[in-house]
């Protein structure tokens, strides 16, 4: 049986995507392709790699073609992340499931060092890796679930006004980056879940386009007993947010989007209303203030992409996707 399947879902980021299959293929695993049977002996663990092609207009699928051992599954349509990931996790064939960004590269053992983890702690469902920026910093992909406290400042322009300590135990900055522990739930970017926890509680709910939909899944999984743990001894290189930079406006749409989807399920409908209210008020706020600063002569061409920005997510109210 295959010990791992890795499920890449890609959009118009070929040369990040072939970088990223190179660092898999470099590491200390067996990849074989869709039509291949289990070697008598491997060198490591056993790894099948799914990328969901989402109808890319650059030439993905030309860089695809040279790695014959990946299964590619081309869409019609970006399909978006969620979806994308829910199509190739329903035919992958891993006893383990690894969600891993295009704009990702693996170093060294980390997905052995992941699957081992796994193995040797059944009571575990999902570990996340040690993820770097492209400098080599330390990129934050471990959390604590959030408060609604959380909520009306993460990401949002009065997050530097956060009371002291609310974000350091979101973010788990109290826990070295090199260490083990639980957390509530790691980043989509690089996540690995044994097949138990998917056949369990399914795949991600598509009602998040993208953001969000990894802290569900690993809400849901925590609530069916599993435990979510942080294994900092893997890295992992995410270059991040390449795809989602070709749609400024529709990041911030989905972004918030996804978090009133998440507050309104786990919290309740009022408290999800409450902070789609805040939300757009907080846009509001911002987009007078980028127009004020533009009629003052400030970077007008900066202050008319982010009007229009702010203007497409007040535009689109917030309201979560069914």
């Amino acid at each position: 049986m295959v010990d791992l399947s890795i499920v890449i879902v890609s959009w118009n980021v070929a040369d990040l995507l072939a970088a990223c299959l190179r660092s898999i293929l470099a590491g200390p695993l067996t990849v074989i392709g869709p039509d291949e049977t289990a070697p008598d002996e491997a060198a490591g663990p056993l790894v099948e790699i799914i990328v969901v092609e989402s109808a890319s207009t650059d030439h993905t699928l030309e860089v695809l073609a040279g790695f014959p051992m990946v299964r590619v599954l081309a869409q019609p349509e970006n399909v978006g992340f969620t979806r994308g990931n829910n199509l190739g996790l329903a035919v992958a064939r891993g006893r383990h499931l690894l969600l891993l960004n295009p704009d990702t590269e693996v170093l060294a053992d980390a997905l052995p060092v992941l699957v081992q983890y796994l193995d040797a702690h059944p009571e575990v469902g999902i570990v996340g890796p040690h993820t770097l920026n492209t400098d080599g910093s330390t990129q934050s992909t471990r959390r604590r679930f959030p408060t609604l406290v959380t909520a009306l400042f993460e990401s949002t322009w009065l997050q530097r006004f956060a009371p002291p300590g609310v974000l350091r135990h979101y973010y788990v900055s109290d826990a070295p980056d090199d260490g083990v522990f639980e957390v509530g739930w790691v980043q989509g970017s690089a996540l690995m879940a044994r097949r138990e926890v998917y056949a369990q509680i399914g795949g991600l709910d598509e009602g998040y386009v993208m953001f969000a939909e990894e802290m569900d899944w690993c809400r849901r999984a925590v609530a069916a007993g599993w435990r979510v743990v942080y294994v900092g001894t893997a890295r992992i290189i995410h270059h991040g947010g390449k795809s989602t930079d070709q749609v400024v406006a529709r990041r911030h749409i989905y972004f918030q989007q996804s978090k009133v989807r998440y507050f309104r399920k786990f919290h309740g409908p009022l408290v999800g209303e409450v902070l789609r209210l805040y939300l757009l008020a907080h846009y509001g706020v911002q987009w007078g203030l980028e127009w004020a600063k533009g009629r003052l002569g400030s970077h007008p061409e900066l202050r008319r992409e982010r009007t229009a920005a702010y203007r497409e997510v007040l535009r689109s109210g917030l309201r979560p996707n069914r």
